[in-house]
């Protein structure tokens, strides 16, 4: 089964991407600023309202993917509230000042976020060099997954280094290929990369 997770920052466009054959919802806020946490009465809302997979943004400001003590705290009430409704997963993503991925702040979260579902977000793809960061995300066993272009701003821009990653991938780790996926550009970039996860704003049609 390919799933099609679709992301959006308010309750009807949630409820509408649910109608109309989303897999599952990456809910956020501002998508203006891509993507940040979510209102948590929101959140509540949508959990009651429909019955496929949620996962929730965790990232409380987009000034940098860097965050201090405050935001953590954030970030940990947030997950806390997850645990409580049943989300599926959040998402996550954060870099020291190199912006090379932050692996202390990462164990943490990982360790935090149990038993729900911990994807790395579209911050690995504003790492120095990818492939390192990849490597390294992959080995450290503290994700369940990684959403990515790949390094580059679209798919469709890097095919085929998606589709090597796609067929590379291990078997228990979540690839989610992003970047401008479209359903008027989905069959075309599916039939290179052949990935079992796709996301994105107009991943489907609503």
């Amino acid at each position: 089964m390919i799933l099609k997770e679709v992301c959006v920052d308010n309750l009807n466009d949630a409820i509408n991407a649910y109608k109309c054959g989303a897999n599952r919802i990456e809910f956020c806020s501002n998508l203006d600023q891509d993507g940040l946490t979510p209102k948590i009465d929101e959140l509540l809302t949508l959990s009651k309202t429909i019955d496929i997979p949620i996962r929730c943004m965790l990232r409380p400001h987009s000034n940098s993917f860097k965050y201090d003590e405050d935001d953590l705290k954030k970030i940990e009430d947030t997950i806390n509230f997850c645990k409580k409704i049943k989300i599926d997963g959040v998402v996550f993503g954060s870099l020291d000042d190199e912006n090379e991925i932050d692996f202390d702040i990462l164990k943490y979260m990982s360790k935090i976020s149990k038993p729900l579902k911990l994807i790395f977000h579209k911050a690995i793809d504003f790492t120095p060099v990818f492939s390192k960061s990849f490597k390294s995300l992959i080995d450290s066993k503290l994700v369940d997954g990684v959403l990515t272009t790949g390094g580059k701003e679209k798919a469709i821009d890097n095919l085929e280094l998606l589709s090597k990653i796609s067929s590379t991938i291990p078997k228990d780790f979540e690839f989610i290929a992003c970047g401008n996926i479209t359903y008027e550009n989905y069959d075309y970039i599916h039939s290179i990369i052949k990935s079992k996860f796709y996301h994105g704003k107009k991943i489907i049609k609503f």
